[in-house]
């Protein structure tokens, strides 16, 4: 289960990574923990066009906000069939493609890239939800094939996949929700 990303990029360079407009989104690079704001990828209702909106990566659990204020977030979606997620992936303008620059790894502290071809840039899959104060935003999680559904990885959408995310109704978007197999993710 992914507990931080890297996003070693400016606005601009993600906005030309994934054609969208970065408006005055004004992040420098760094790395993400839940609970934090993050850039996000997500298509205009109006124009359709992709747009980079900053928000907060998880989504509060049910019941979490403790009596001091602290919020448990649910940063990842590993159940796409559970209740609490199939409403928002349903619904194709609450799908968001989630930039990273390396995936760090639960039990590692640095960024550790595994495949040589990945880009400078990678998109995630994710969605996506305006709460009464703020967005927020969650990471859509695969199984790892080799690990026999043991942990979930992050799913990297490449090229048409990105797209298809972004617009495709849910019978056909969900066809992208495939086990990694050894070898062939990005990051993880």
């Amino acid at each position: 289960m992914t507990r931080a990303y890297s996003l070693d990029a400016p606005s601009g360079a993600i906005a030309e990574a994934f054609d969208a407009a970065h408006g005055p989104d004004p992040w420098g690079g760094g790395d993400l923990r839940p609970g934090e704001f993050a850039p996000v990828i997500v298509r205009s209702a109006k124009t359709s066009q992709r747009v980079i909106r900053p928000m907060v990566w998880g989504y509060p659990a049910p019941n979490s906000l403790k009596p001091n204020g602290e919020v448990q977030w649910v940063p990842t979606v590993r159940n796409v069939e559970s209740p609490f997620w199939i409403g928002n992936l349903r619904h194709v303008e609450l799908r968001c493609l989630v930039p990273a620059t390396a995936i760090i790894p639960t039990t590692k502290r640095k960024p550790e890239r595994r495949d040589i071809e990945t880009p400078p840039l990678f998109a995630m899959a994710g969605i996506w939800r305006d709460l009464t104060d703020m967005p927020v935003f969650a990471i859509i999680s695969v199984d790892d094939a080799a690990e026999q559904g043991k942990r979930g990885t992050p799913l990297i959408l490449k090229g048409a996949q990105q797209q298809a995310w972004l617009t495709a109704d849910w019978k056909d978007a969900s066809k992208l929700l495939q086990p990694r197999i050894a070898g062939r993710v990005l990051c993880a």
